[in-house]
């Protein structure tokens, strides 16, 4: 009695059997599940024939019987497999039915007879297998080099498991033809082979789906089968290597081999007993065999339509509710790391969260430690498995009393930028590998709409301060203007007091300085820029006035009008033809001239102000000219005249340009529609 054929076609019959009970259980119809079914089941009879045959010492004819059923089923359904057939009445119709399939049924029944009937008698099986099994492999090629890529994907471990099996058994009746009889070794061997190539055959009918053979086989079989293979592989190790000890050995080879395989039986049952290990094995085989728990696109789109359609403007409280949802936590918090390493609650939903000193502690120690794993922490796993988080080191008593169950870190930019606290429901197991992807995925998404909530927030107060400070700039712009022309006169006060002109002007410097002031608190009252409707005014004598006040500065001013115009315009033209003159009288010297030409073309008003002064480059023109707060004064300027010019100019429809060279002058141009 040969034990290791025993164990060989005893390990085969029993992982064919519960492949083929898998397959009763779904109870597919469709021609490939029916296919597959049959080969499986013959492949079980082949396999119990043989364990009977080497166990009873019997005749190999029920065997080889049983085989020859297996191939022809085999046949059958890898033509079917490689025209992609449904139903029956499609392999019915096919040519090749009659002209292969039929006339293997035929050339097996022939030699059966032969063997049966005359001296040929099993070298003319052996010689039957030989080619039925030829026939498989060439099949098998043709089915695999004509699969499209994504099919390739689904094929190749069918093709690995009946690849193997069949080339073994070329090999073995191969050299039965030769020799007229079979060798028992490759024969007691070919039992592990065949057991050993049914995973593959299992994952590639749980993989072709369009072929209707929706096989599902628990983890749990999966990871034991997977243990047990290896065992197996590990054990066949051992007696490799106690075969050579013995054969080497000499007088002591027994007892080394036995020595050595006790050893090797102790490490395999710490390796198997080993939780780590154990844990690893099953997260690799669920990863690779079997369909995800989650659909991480729906749950991507999930989240984002939650983001989409809260109503709340808080992110925190929008990102605690979809980090809720995801596992369905009945509460949770979201606490926030501070700059200076504090912890702040800035969320909560069902769940008192109180921090303490404490607290303080255990959230310190928790934000290192996941800024240097990534992990989440699973309370309930910190608490019963030993070295789950090592490094660690907690008192949980206040997280308990607040219910939390779960800690996920939020990371932004590698760093921790706060942390999620969450409950569950009662009974829950620990979370498996997948609910921790599933967390990192929606935590990755929510750290980056935070992230940018934060931003746009700090951003709106930035801009709240712009438009303050550039309120505050216009402010002191006009005030300076003011400024500017009370000190003028105060300037003169000595030298013209007895002037009447001069107190006249005085006057009239006085009232308009009173407008500007009155129009300034207008628009600080109204908060806005006040919009005055436009007025029929006589462009000659707004002229006459700011070259009035503009040549009690030096150099004095040119003016050359073609005409009486009367123009619709705003009276800010005041204001600024007034700024544009004085910064022309500011760069140029004493002795310099500034001329202000106004004409009327095309129904424009165009409005020329040119001096000989130090001129600008090409550059600043083009590049700083017309930016707010950009001057060249220092301290004495804010950089916004020219800028409110260009401004007011272009709200009337018109247009300025600006032409100059340095050391040689300017000349600004002011287009303005007429009324």
């Amino acid at each position: 009695m040969n034990w290791v054929a025993i164990t060989g076609y005893g390990a085969a019959s029993l992982a064919y059997l519960v492949f083929f009970f898998l397959l009763i259980v779904i109870r597919k119809k469709s021609l490939i599940a029916v296919l597959i079914a049959s080969s499986v089941f013959f492949t079980l009879v082949a396999t119990v024939t043989g364990l009977v045959q080497v166990y009873f010492s019997s005749s190999l004819k029920p065997v080889l019987l049983a085989e020859n059923i297996k191939l022809l089923c085999l046949v059958i359904f890898l033509f079917a497999a490689r025209a992609r057939l449904i139903t029956w009445s499609q392999l019915l119709q096919q040519p090749w039915l009659l002209k292969y399939v039929v006339s293997l049924i035929v050339l097996s029944a022939v030699t059966w007879v032969l063997a049966h009937h005359t001296e040929l008698g099993s070298n003319s099986l052996f010689l039957l297998f030989l080619v039925l099994n030829l026939f498989v492999i060439v099949l098998l090629e043709q089915l695999y080099r004509n699969a499209e890529s994504r099919e390739k994907w689904m094929l190749w471990p069918l093709v690995i498991s009946l690849g193997v099996i069949t080339v073994v058994d070329f090999i073995i009746f191969a050299q039965a033809s030769m020799l007229d009889q079979l060798d028992f070794n490759f024969w007691y061997a070919r039992g592990y082979v065949i057991a050993l190539g049914m995973p593959f055959f299992l994952v590639s009918a749980r993989r072709i789906k369009d072929w209707s053979v929706d096989v599902f086989v628990s983890r749990e079989v999966v990871f034991y089968s997977s243990m047990i293979l290896i065992a197996g592989g590990y054990l066949l190790t051992l007696s490799f290597a106690g075969y050579a000890l013995k054969l080497f050995g000499g007088e002591w080879g027994d007892v080394l081999s036995i020595s050595f395989a006790a050893l090797g039986m102790a490490v395999l049952a710490a390796l198997l007993l080993t939780e780590k290990l154990r844990r690893e094995v099953k997260v690799f085989i669920t990863k690779h065999f079997f369909a995800n728990k989650y659909d991480y696109r729906i749950e991507w789109l999930r989240s984002i339509e939650q983001i989409e359609a809260s109503e709340s403007e808080d992110s925190y409280q929008t990102s605690l509710k979809v980090i809720c949802s995801s596992i369905d936590a009945p509460g949770g918090c979201l606490i926030k790391k501070t700059a200076d390493h504090h912890f702040n609650v800035v969320s909560t939903t069902n769940m008192d969260m109180s921090l303490d000193e404490q607290v303080h502690k255990n959230l310190t120690a928790i934000a290192d430690f996941c800024h240097k794993s990534g992990w989440i922490i699973d309370v309930q796993e910190y608490l019963f498995v030993e070295d789950a988080y090592q490094g660690l080191s907690l008192e949980l008593t206040a997280l308990r009393e607040a219910n939390v169950d779960l800690i996920i870190p939020v990371i932004h930019n590698n760093e921790i930028w706060g942390l999620f606290m969450l409950a569950r429901g009662k009974n829950q197991t620990f979370l498996n590998w997948e609910d921790r992807d599933l967390l990192f995925a929606v935590t990755k998404q929510l750290s980056n709409f935070i992230s940018l909530n934060e931003a746009n927030s700090e951003l709106a107060e930035s801009k709240q301060f712009e438009a303050f400070h550039r309120m505050s700039a216009f402010l002191v712009h006009d005030l300076k203007n003011i400024q500017g022309q009370l000190a003028l006169i105060n300037s003169n006060v000595a030298k013209h007091r007895d002037n009447p002109a001069f107190v006249d002007d005085v006057f009239e410097t006085v009232l308009s300085a009173t407008e500007r002031l009155d129009k300034v608190l207008q628009q600080l009252r109204n908060k806005q820029q006040s919009e005055h409707k436009n007025q029929n005014i006589m462009l000659s004598s707004l002229i006459d006035k700011v070259i009035a006040q503009r040549n009690l500065n030096k150099p004095s001013v040119d003016v050359q009008i073609d005409g009486e115009l009367n123009i619709e315009i705003n009276e800010e033209l005041s204001p600024v033809l007034n700024h544009i003159v004085q910064n022309a009288q500011e760069a140029t010297d004493d002795n310099g001239w500034v001329k202000v030409q106004i004409t009327s073309k095309n129904n424009n008003v165009e409005i020329t102000v040119s001096d000989n002064g130090v001129g600008m480059s090409e550059s600043f023109i083009k590049h700083r000219l017309f930016k707010p707060f950009d001057t060249t004064k220092g301290n004495a300027g804010m950089g916004i005249g020219v800028f409110e010019a260009k401004q007011f100019v272009e709200s009337q429809g018109g247009a300025i340009s600006v032409t100059s060279e340095e050391h040689k002058g300017s000349t600004f141009i002011l287009n303005i529609p007429c009324a």
